[in-house]
């Protein structure tokens, strides 16, 4: 985003959030402080974009999900999600004019592939209802022909053959998105209890930035 678009970036990444950290008025239900809530960020920043990346968490981690998940309850765990978008983004387009969403589509989830389907679904209303963007990240990490079919290694793309740190299994072509013991992840370092950005290249997180740096890139001109 920075090299290409010259963009001025900032991130706010929690573990184990979703949709309604994120909200006002949450208060200690959530797992983000107020100084990072989204709308917070956007009076601070005044951004002209706001990329929303959530995975959808959906294991009742977050208190703010009232205990909510989606083995137990899909309906109603897709009813929440659907009405948190839609508070979330009026909450970032009140706190400031001119602001952009991005909607971040979901890869593919290899225990619940349906529920990505309800998460992307509700993002694609989302940005049909409020003139936002989306971003098909999960695309380019999604093998050709099966969106939603999960995948541990995909052919190596152009650029991850031309530089090769990308290109992890080069004899046969192939690169690793996840690690053999972390089917979630796309950092190829394990993972630690406390958020870090990841300290190694890992070609998903790699593809997911570029699918999202193409949609901000197109529409700012």
């Amino acid at each position: 985003m920075r090299e290409r678009v010259k963009a001025r970036y900032t991130s706010a990444p929690y573990s184990g959030t979703t949709l309604c950290d994120y909200l006002e008025g949450t208060g200690e239900k959530s797992l983000v402080p107020a100084r990072d809530k989204a709308a917070a960020l956007v009076r601070r920043l005044r951004p002209d974009f706001v990329v929303l990346q959530f995975w959808g968490n959906a294991w009742g981690y977050t208190p703010c999900m009232d205990g909510i998940t989606y083995d137990k309850a899909r309906e109603r765990y897709a009813a929440r999600h659907a009405a948190d978008a839609e508070r979330l983004a009026g909450q970032i387009t009140g706190a400031a004019s001119g602001t952009r969403i991005v909607w971040v589509l979901q890869g593919p989830d290899p225990i619940t592939p349906d529920r990505v389907r309800r998460v992307n679904a509700v993002y694609e209303q989302r940005a049909r209802a409020s003139g936002g963007l989306l971003a098909d990240a999960g695309k380019a990490v999604s093998p050709a022909g099966a969106r939603y079919t999960w995948a541990q290694y995909l052919p190596c793309t152009a650029y991850e053959r031309a530089h090769a740190p990308y290109c992890t299994r080069p004899g046969s072509g192939r690169t690793a998105l996840h690690r053999d013991d972390d089917y979630l992840h796309f950092c190829l370092a394990p993972t630690t209890s406390t958020p870090r950005p990841c300290p190694v290249r890992s070609p998903g997180i790699l593809r997911v930035a570029r699918a999202i740096t193409d949609v901000v890139a197109r529409s700012s001109g």
